[in-house]
């Protein structure tokens, strides 16, 4: 393909050239312009409302793109290296289910690792699916799972040779990258795909000093949370796919579940989003590495803090790192990740990414500057001084390896009872219960719960995580498989 012109935003300058005509609407949405609902005019502006507009000819159609969208499409492919390029706006977990719905049915198994992203177990749910976990190794200092040896995936795949796929996270939500490049080769050799959650890697395609993208390492498909760090409004996506894969297929998938009436302010900052990163990405993200390296000496120097980063890399697990992720051991400085993430938040006015039982993560991208890092730093010190004590009792996050009865689908739709969550021990649980963020299931549906799995629970609750997933909001009940 000829190389486009990618300071264009398609989809962007329609509505503008649209706006300018005067359109009288008598079609939805309901508030008209604006003018049926004044105070969502005044919170969101004029030129907000006035873009909250519907399908229609001039502005293409998200399910079936011949024009605007279709062109906004094709820079975005061309700008993450991809054959094809989705414009996504049910937010990454839509992209990551769509990812795996095009590849696996019922009874179809998908090689994967446990510490995936709830949307990847609820795909397994719909489509029925049997997942093949790759147990990660843990960094017991740090309390992470990592990423996947590639000795585990190549057992995996030897041992499932009728598996139709390999899903990798790309990064994790800590930075920590699996070798990608050689998993691809490997699914490739056995004739399965390769699938990544890049939810938190769409920055990759944009330096040197970064990871290889998933399409720059051969994968099939990859799901980008483009507003994370790409700089989109909240809940856009992109998913790419490469030449094995049939874009007409992934679009029907996407069709399944996708609005049929797509937001176009979504859609217009994913086209914005893509040109600002296509002209001005490698520039913008070489200044976020140099501030993420400036602000893990910073950390490291206050002590009792640990500001981890490449020196982790060991070759197999932990194969490469993101530089951006400002990811914070807290544990020798005597308080729990999600503590020190409330007394940030409670005490200095800063919101962090999230914190879990032994790190935080403050997530760095385009938008952040010098000034705004130098108090973090500053609020870091002030909680260790003020807050601070010996770090013994604390539990880590280690992972929990699952033992998996029945297929999440089953454990899902099956008749089920709810139980007082101390008396479920030895039961098979049939909803899912998570730390969210990162979203990460400690139990998902089929997995038997045990005893360790139920003090991990009890401890997360008592330090302030905030646990989702089960049908009881307060998480005394959990819903199991009848006997």
């Amino acid at each position: 393909m000829a190389q486009l012109d990618q300071s264009r935003a398609p989809i962007y300058q329609a509505l503008e050239e649209f706006q300018s005509m005067r359109v009288v609407p008598f079609d939805v949405p309901g508030h008209k312009r604006g003018r049926g609902n004044p105070e969502l005019e005044q919170l969101l502006g004029s030129k907000c409302v006035n873009m909250d507009v519907n399908s229609m000819k001039p502005l293409d159609n998200l399910c079936h793109p011949i024009s605007v969208i279709r062109e906004a499409e094709e820079l975005a492919a061309q700008a993450f290296g991809a054959a094809h390029a989705f414009l996504m706006v049910g937010g990454t977990t839509s992209s990551v289910q769509s990812m795996v719905l095009s590849v696996v049915k019922r009874g179809e198994k998908i090689i994967l690792p446990r510490n995936v992203h709830r949307s990847v177990m609820g795909a397994l749910v719909l489509c029925g699916a049997i997942p093949v976990y790759v147990n990660p190794a843990c960094d017991h200092r740090l309390g992470i799972p990592l990423g996947m040896s590639l000795a585990d995936v190549e057992r995996a795949i030897r041992q499932n040779p009728d598996a139709k796929a390999v899903l990798v996270n790309n990064p994790t939500y800590y930075g920590i990258c699996s070798d990608l490049r050689s998993i691809v080769k490997l699914a490739h050799q056995h004739g399965m795909l390769c699938l990544a959650d890049e939810a938190h890697g769409t920055h990759f395609c944009f330096s040197g000093q970064l990871p290889p993208s998933a399409m720059e390492a051969g994968a099939d498909m990859a799901a980008l949370s483009m507003h994370k760090s790409g700089g989109s409004l909240t809940q856009s996506s992109l998913l790419l796919i490469g030449p094995n894969v049939s874009p007409g297929h992934v679009r029907q998938i996407i069709n399944l579940t996708q609005t049929t009436s797509g937001s176009y302010l979504l859609l217009s900052s994913l086209d914005i989003a893509r040109r600002n990163l296509a002209l001005r990405g490698r520039e913008e993200f070489e200044r976020v590495i140099r501030l993420a390296e400036y602000a893990r000496e910073e950390i490291n120097r206050i002590g009792g803090y640990y500001a981890f980063s490449r020196e982790l890399i060991n070759g197999d697990s932990i194969f490469d790192f993101d530089v951006t992720k400002l990811s914070v051991n807290t544990l020798d400085v005597g308080l729990a990740g999600i503590e020190v993430y409330d007394l940030l938040r409670d005490e200095y006015d800063i919101q962090i990414e999230f914190g879990d039982l032994g790190n935080i993560l403050a997530y760095l991208s385009i938008g952040d500057r010098p000034r705004e890092v130098e108090r973090l730093v500053g609020a870091l010190s002030e909680v260790r001084r003020r807050f601070g004590g010996a770090g013994t009792d604390l539990m880590k996050q280690e992972y929990i390896e699952p033992h998996v009865a029945v297929s999440p689908q089953q454990a899902f739709y099956d008749k089920k009872r709810s139980l007082p969550i101390q008396e479920t021990e030895g039961k098979v649980c049939s909803e899912f219960v998570m730390c969210y963020p990162p979203g990460i299931p400690i139990l998902a549906p089929g997995e038997m719960i045990t005893r360790e799995i139920l003090d991990y629970i009890q401890y997360a609750k008592e330090k302030g995580c905030s646990m989702t997933g089960p049908e009881d909001p307060e998480i005394l009940n959990l819903n199991v498989l009848e006997d």
